[in-house]
């Protein structure tokens, strides 16, 4: 079974992350399926909007812990663990069309990461979103730190990050991190009616918009993205991040000591 489906709705095409037993952790098939349904989506003339969401009970619980893993065990392929991921989300962001990430129950880590990337977001009033890496000694480092601020602004993306904190679907709204929310069995139609009200705009004119908007509000993206990775090497070699993963391992809480 693919990791990743997608939907066409008319000219609207839903990518959605197919790992439900897993709460759509991303491991590497999961990203690789999405960043092929990502350049699908892209490169057909027929798909004006794009909508990102997942199966079963959540958006998604973020990056799968055996990547986790694999960085704590080799901190040297950090870049190499990194860039495929990057690639995939950045996908949201340099396409011409308009994208929506659609979020229920969870969005965590490496998946509010993703939404980040997207234009748009709506997302249901119970469910939770947040960075939460710092819990286990990590920055967000596939856009997070970068993108987060030109949203919500420096001060509450701060305090999202370094805090590692969680908002439902009303406080996210209420920050501007999400442009819509909705009670949970109407997320389809929020998302629906944001969908049409696109798709009565001129596609040209709204793809132009969006490049524009982008250059504006992130004009150092570039710079950033590389000082996000540049920071992670760093606490992936940290006696903080190997705290953290014994502490995974034996269901316990960390006990940092900022070295």
């Amino acid at each position: 079974m693919s990791t990743v489906i997608t939907e066409d709705h008319g000219a609207v095409r839903h990518v959605v992350m197919n790992r439900p037993e897993k709460r759509n952790a991303m491991n590497d098939a999961l990203i690789g399926d999405l960043h092929a349904a990502l350049s699908a989506a892209a490169a057909d003339d027929g798909v004006r909007v794009v909508v990102v969401r997942g199966a079963g009970p959540m958006f998604s619980s973020g990056m799968d812990h055996g990547s986790l893993g694999a960085l704590a065990a080799a901190p040297e392929r950090l870049r190499e663990l990194r860039s495929a991921i990057l690639a995939t989300w950045d996908l949201c962001e340099e396409m011409t069309k308009p994208t929506i990430a659609q979020i229920h129950g969870g969005c965590l880590g490496g998946a509010m990461e993703l939404a980040l990337a997207c234009d748009l977001r709506v997302m249901a009033h119970d469910a939770v979103i947040g960075l939460v890496e710092t819990r286990v000694g990590l920055v967000p480092d596939v856009g997070g730190s970068s993108r987060l601020p030109a949203v919500v602004g420096l001060g509450r993306a701060k305090e999202m990050i370094m805090a590692s904190k969680l908002v439902d679907g009303t406080e996210a709204e209420r920050i501007g991190l999400v442009n819509r929310v909705a009670a949970g069995d109407e997320l389809d139609a929020a998302t629906a009616q944001l969908c049409d009200e696109l798709l009565a705009c001129a596609p040209l004119a709204v793809g132009l918009a969006k490049r524009i908007l982008d250059g504006a509000a992130k004009p150092a993206l570039a710079l950033t993205l590389e000082q996000e990775v540049s920071a992670q090497a760093q606490c992936a070699r940290s006696a903080d991040f190997a705290e953290a993963t014994r502490a995974f391992a034996e269901k316990r809480p960390p006990a940092f000591t900022g070295r």
